[in-house]
């Protein structure tokens, strides 16, 4: 495995997470999320990436989404929110996420050449 595919597993991860973090903060468009992830490189994904995991999110019952209309004459959006048993699972994810960072650096810590850093 070279750092690309490992990056990648990573990414795959951590993508939906921070995904119901954006959402739990405001109702979001797909296209809102990804323009959001762009200014973040290690999490920058494209639409192939992002409508198939808001739609399995929709089916799984964590989102709901509504069509609204744009104000500046654009076609419609698809907006998401954030459903009670989204944020149940959102802060799970979130004690799971705070549990295995505080691990990787407990173990960091005892690597001593991640001590020069």
């Amino acid at each position: 495995m070279n750092i690309e595919e490992w990056r990648a597993q990573i990414r795959r991860g951590t993508l939906e997470f921070c995904v119901l973090l954006m959402i739990a903060r405001g109702e979001c468009y797909g296209y809102e999320i990804i323009s959001r992830l762009e200014g973040r490189p290690v999490l920058a994904a494209k639409e192939s990436t992002i409508y198939p995991l808001l739609r399995r999110l929709l089916r799984e019952e964590m989102l709901v989404s509504a069509w609204r209309e744009s104000a500046e004459g654009l076609p419609p959006r698809k907006y998401y929110t954030i459903t009670d048993k989204g944020r149940s699972y959102l802060m799970a994810m979130g004690t799971e996420w705070d549990n295995l960072l505080s691990a990787i650096e407990e173990i960091r810590g005892e690597h001593p050449t991640w001590n020069k850093h």
